[in-house]
């Protein structure tokens, strides 16, 4: 299994495309607020956290794509594949966001959908997994909402921005469950 570092995805609300140096003003101006970061693991508020997230998709650690509102044509934000491990057969989605006013409009879930369509229609994965803070609960209905399995909470797992240490939980979709029109 590999993941076209080119790959663009796209449907009717979103065109995920992979992230560029050019993205980055569009993307910082987007995520400029401090108060969005309470739930990860940099603070994109600030300029050398915002290059040090980036660096994990110019490394080639996560191919990150940049998200585009079609009716606007306007960067949304941002959300990646990694985590890759092609003898199991899974991925990661994450390093999801998305800016204040684009937040609740239907992108987060169209993302998805076309993610995880890509991971188990074309990639033909056994397992995606998602990963969130177990605080963030607008992130954890937007899961269960598009079908996710809630597998279980790690305990001070990752360390967050002002130096809390986060409980991660777990979701996930095994090959066969995903179904968008069970979802909607």
């Amino acid at each position: 299994m590999m993941v076209d570092r080119n790959l663009i995805l796209e449907n009717e609300t979103v065109l995920l495309r992979p992230m560029s140096r050019q993205d980055f003003p569009f993307l910082q101006l987007l995520s400029s607020d401090p108060n969005m970061w309470i739930y990860f693991t940099h603070d994109l508020s600030k300029a050398e956290e915002f290059e040090s997230w980036a660096a994990g998709h110019f490394s080639g650690e996560r191919l990150q794509f940049t998200v585009i509102e079609k009716s606007s044509g306007k960067i949304a934000g941002a959300t990646a594949f990694g985590n890759f491990s092609p003898r199991d057969q899974r991925l990661e989605i994450g390093w999801t966001w998305l800016g204040k006013e684009f937040q609740g409009t239907g992108i987060n879930p169209a993302m998805k959908k076309l993610m995880l369509d890509h991971c188990f229609g074309t990639l033909k994965l056994k397992r995606v997994e998602i990963k969130t803070d177990v605080l963030n609960i607008p992130a954890r209905k937007a899961l269960q909402h598009i079908g996710a399995v809630e597998e279980g909470v790690l305990r001070s797992h990752t360390l967050l921005t002002h130096g809390r240490r986060r409980d991660t939980i777990y979701y996930s979709f095994l090959e066969g469950e995903w179904n968008w029109e069970k979802m909607r």
